[in-house]
């Protein structure tokens, strides 16, 4: 590394970073009913705008390690925003759904460096002790985007189009770009020649299985043709596992994995986002297209999720200091699905008052469970393996997410074809329900961890 001095303005830049992703995502949830509609699509079809973005950060967050260790910190990052700031620009000139898509996947390269830079800066910039801290911290300003994201989505479609969604972050990614060019660190590290080939096996096996689950969430062909994608991409996957046993430095080191946290952590988020990460979509489409409310309604709802995400930051350090994070994340994900399942309950018929603290326990829980997974896969990571090991919570991340997106719309479609509910808002309540249950289940994976794991990143000796 070149640099060693830490700027205080370090972690804002990132928190800035983690707000534009947040931001994005979150205005772009309220707002598909109404792009659907400006496009000619049903709003149950709009899942490729999200599954395109996500998927592109998961395929190429691998790259986004090695490019910043090869090139410097602060160059990748800076060039990350503003690819991600143009590919907001040209989301705003797309006029169907094949561009738009093909856009958010321009946006999502930028973002594939933007978040996963700025996170392993840190890493490299802050030592362990501090690292939950400011893991923690990062994520109350990110997390502004939440918070505004719904209702001004909501609020932008009714009073202007869809398209100011994406305009906004054109401001927010020049004064990023003039303040990153100030403060942020140009870390390097020597690294070796890129595995090319490897990125080829595990992103075109990655690319395969998700698309598996879209074209079936979709209906877009036969059973047949899904399970031959699915197999093929598994095939693909390992492939790359005997490969990558093979060669000195593979875009993605499996030995990683020897590291008992970082695995139990992967698998947790993998496993765990897979209820969760349909969520996001599906209750701003019930709000909108089960009950029939109006964007600002839906999105001004969705803010007290994200108010009850912000405060439960504070909560964390203390819970974890309290109980380790094994008790933590087992019995904080139990919780979390219920709170899930719970939506299934209130109907197009029940006054939105009812909604508000589900929606709270639902944003208090999730906060929790995010940071807690988070920082438990990097708490026995050392500066020689940052990187890699980032790159493999990044790349779970975005892939979970993308899985957790097909695997609701597959659910919702699922319930719509079938004659057991004859209103569409019974199957997004069911669908809700099954998530919930996925959630509950996914608990089990934490009762692997040890209770003294993560001792020392969240400053205590010793659990009891």
């Amino acid at each position: 590394m070149t640099e060693r001095k830490v700027s205080k303005y370090l972690p804002w830049i990132a928190a800035m970073a983690i707000f534009m992703q947040f931001l994005d995502s979150t205005i772009l949830n309220t707002a598909l009913p109404s792009i659907a509609k400006d496009l000619h699509k049903s709003p149950l079809e709009m899942q490729s705008v999200l599954i395109a973005y996500v998927l592109t950060l998961a395929l190429l967050i691998p790259l986004s390690g090695w490019l910043s260790d090869k090139f410097g910190s602060k160059n990748i990052f800076i060039l990350a925003i503003a690819v991600f700031t143009i590919g907001s620009f040209l989301c705003v000139v797309s006029v169907s759904l094949k561009m738009l898509v093909c856009m958010r996947i321009v946006q999502a390269i930028g973002g594939s460096m933007m978040v996963p830079v700025s996170r392993l800066t840190l890493i490299y910039s802050y030592p362990k002790h501090q690292l939950l801290k400011v893991i923690n911290f990062i994520t109350i300003p990110g997390l502004i985007g939440p918070v505004i994201g719904p209702t001004l989505g909501g609020w932008l479609v009714e009073i202007a189009s869809w398209h100011w969604i994406f305009l906004i972050n054109i401001p927010i990614g020049i004064i990023g770009i003039l303040v990153a060019w100030k403060a942020f660190p140009n870390y390097k590290k020597n690294t070796g020649k890129f595995d090319f080939f490897g990125f080829i096996l595990f992103s075109l096996g990655l690319v395969l299985l998700s698309l598996s689950l879209e074209f079936a969430g979709e209906g877009m062909t036969d059973i047949i043709n899904v399970l031959i994608l699915l197999l093929v991409g598994i095939s693909l996957l390992s492939v790359y596992v005997m490969y990558s046993k093979k060669i000195v430095r593979p875009i993605i080191d499996l030995n990683l994995f020897k590291i008992r946290t970082l695995k139990i952590g992967i698998i947790g988020n993998l496993i765990t986002r897979l209820g969760i990460g349909g969520v996001p979509l599906m209750l701003p489409l019930m709000l909108q297209v089960g009950f029939g409310k109006s964007p600002t309604v839906s999105g001004m709802m969705l803010i007290f999720s994200a108010i009850s995400t912000i405060f439960a930051k504070s909560w964390v350090i203390p819970l974890v200091k309290k109980f380790g994070y094994r008790n933590l994340l087992i019995s904080n994900t139990i919780i979390l699905g219920l709170s899930i399942s719970l939506f299934s309950f209130p109907d197009k018929n029940t006054s939105l008052f009812w909604l508000i603290p589900i929606l709270v326990l639902y944003g208090f829980f999730n906060s929790i469970q995010m940071t807690s997974m988070n920082s438990i896969s990097l708490a026995d990571l050392t500066p020689a393996n940052a990187s890699g090991g980032n790159t493999i919570l990044s790349v779970t991340q975005q892939l979970s997410v993308s899985f957790g997106i097909s695997l609701s719309s597959l659910i919702l479609r699922g319930f719509n074809q079938s004659e057991i509910f004859t209103e569409v808002s019974s199957s997004f309540k069911a669908t809700l329900f099954i998530l919930g249950i996925i959630t509950i289940l996914s608990s089990f994976t934490f009762k692997y961890l040890n209770p003294e794991d993560g001792a020392e990143m969240s400053g205590i000796k010793k659990f009891k």
